[in-house]
């Protein structure tokens, strides 16, 4: 068990984020779900009775569907599995992916002394390991955190903003959860020097147990619906790097009669001048 203090000290800093996000809690520790969340109005639901996610699913979906939520979090701690913690997030409000994750270590924000991020701000996401790009199911659990912590699409960022970073690390069965705060320093150049500085919280996460979509299931809930699709305008092209490119159609025009800069070695000859002046009597007797 995890010491209540800490934990209630860290929902006093709990970090905001876009809807969607529903939690179950099943004891006092999990109110760390509130923490791992960026999401600004979640849904709180407390069961007394004992819910199972990878048994009985019907619950989850049925506030899910209440809620209107995509993803959700569910803790317990028992016997067999302590410090338990389920993600997941729903398709047509039904389970997707569900992944279990055992809670071996955690180290709350009142644990480490020193300035935090304010509230609100947008996280950048650092994922480390081969795991997480080989292992199907940390390939899963990957897309899964970004869909938690990823925050509001922004169009613009501002340098100063950036000062969150949420470090994933795979290494020998474990994830390795630890967020940081950057700090901008004097480089003596117009670049700056970068320094991380951990400021909790921090966790050792085991993987249990895994319920993932099948490959077609997981395609179709990727697609994108139709009236989300930008439509496409005539004669507009972009490239890889986003640079947009238009297409203009214009009449044929008559080069010859072009305009360009005089200049002494563009002047015609008098045999050239004598030329021009036939063809042009000779145009107009045929015209007359």
């Amino acid at each position: 068990m995890f010491c209540l203090k800490a934990i209630n000290y860290v929902l006093q800093y709990a970090l905001k984020k876009p809807y969607g996000v529903l939690y179950k809690k099943n004891i006092n520790w999990i109110y760390l779900a509130r923490l791992l969340s960026l999401m600004s109005n979640p849904f709180n639901v407390l069961r007394k009775n004992i819910t199972r996610p990878f048994e009985d699913q019907t619950s989850l979906e049925f506030f899910s569907k209440k809620s209107d939520c995509s993803l959700f979090m569910f803790g317990s701690h028992n016997k067999k599995r302590p410090n338990n913690l389920v993600i997941g997030r729903m398709y047509d409000y039904h389970v997707l992916d569900m992944i279990e994750l055992g809670i071996e270590k955690f180290v709350s924000l009142k644990d480490i002394k020193n300035s935090k991020c304010p509230e609100g701000t947008k996280p950048m996401l650092i994922f480390a390991g081969d795991d997480f790009d080989v292992t199907e199911d940390y390939r899963r659990l990957k897309s899964l955190l970004i869909d938690f912590f990823r925050g509001p699409t922004v169009a613009n960022i501002r340098l100063a903003g950036l000062e969150y970073v949420l470090h994933f690390t795979a290494l020998k069965g474990k994830v390795y959860f630890r967020s940081y705060k950057l700090l901008l320093k004097k480089s003596g150049c117009r670049t700056p020097r970068i320094e991380l500085e951990e400021m909790g919280p921090s966790l050792d996460l085991v993987l249990r147990r895994t319920h993932l979509a099948s490959d077609d299931l997981y395609k179709l809930s990727m697609k994108m619906p139709k009236a989300l699709k930008p439509k496409k305008k005539k004669n507009m092209s972009q490239d890889t790097f986003g640079t947009t490119y238009g297409r203009i159609h214009m009449q044929k025009q008559d080069l010859s009669k072009l305009q360009t800069r005089k200049m002494k070695g563009l002047k015609k000859r008098p045999a050239e001048r004598l030329t021009d002046d036939q063809e042009k009597k000779s145009k107009r007797i045929k015209n007359n």
